[in-house]
């Protein structure tokens, strides 16, 4: 536990400048060599996902599955969850927001040596949001 606390706080404390709007998280997602991941369940992902993103879901993050899904550490990631899209209950169920996935993925990211993450900021009413959205039949 101790540990974990630890690397949590130095994962806050990066994470404070790694917060981005809608349109940034557009733009940075079309610049090469960068990866948006998704970390909810196989099904939500299916469900709906933003375009292009790669699902590693979160009980699956491990030493090998990253290795093999994000190999270089260096590259930017944009990660988002639940908490950011309202009126997609289906797809995007609430959280409470201390428990947000969004949280546990940027944590655990950085535990295991990723530092180009950045995730997504706001609480986008999904009728509204200009990302594109795609599902698996």
């Amino acid at each position: 536990m101790p540990g974990y606390l630890q690397v949590s706080r130095e994962a806050a404390e990066h994470r404070e400048s790694r917060l981005v709007s809608e349109q940034e998280f557009m733009r940075m997602s079309r610049e090469p060599g960068t990866v948006v991941l998704d970390a909810r369940s196989r099904e939500k992902f299916d469900e709906l996902h933003i375009k292009g993103a790669l699902s590693l879901p979160f009980p699956d993050i491990a030493i090998e599955s990253l290795r093999a899904a994000i190999p270089d550490k260096g590259v930017r990631i944009l990660i988002y969850c639940n908490n950011n899209f309202a009126n997609a209950e289906g797809p995007f169920p609430a959280k409470i927001a201390r428990a947000s996935l969004n949280l546990s993925t940027y944590i655990a990211l950085y535990s295991y040596g990723y530092r180009n993450v950045y995730e997504l900021e706001p609480l986008i009413d999904l009728k509204a949001s200009k990302l594109p959205f795609v599902s698996r039949p």
